[in-house]
């Protein structure tokens, strides 16, 4: 099963491995700044603790939206 999936990500145009490995960092990046709005005691930035972890959730969600599409389109 993971060969396959190696061969077909090898099978893909250097453009679309490209857009794929940096839809994840994306992704990645999304999901750590939620983490840090929602972990981080003493964040430079004031905001009411509530409105943090609003704010994290949200972009915690919204990483994982991107992380749906881009394994959506990488299946086709």
């Amino acid at each position: 099963m993971l060969n396959n999936s190696i061969k077909e990500f090898q099978k893909k145009s250097l453009k679309e491995r490209f857009l794929f490995v940096m839809g994840m960092a994306i992704f990645l990046a999304y999901l750590i700044l939620g983490l840090v709005f929602i972990f981080w005691k003493s964040m430079p930035i004031l905001m009411d603790f509530n409105y943090r972890i609003a704010f994290g959730v949200l972009l915690i969600v919204y990483a994982f939206i991107r992380f749906f599409r881009i394994f959506n389109s990488n299946n086709e």
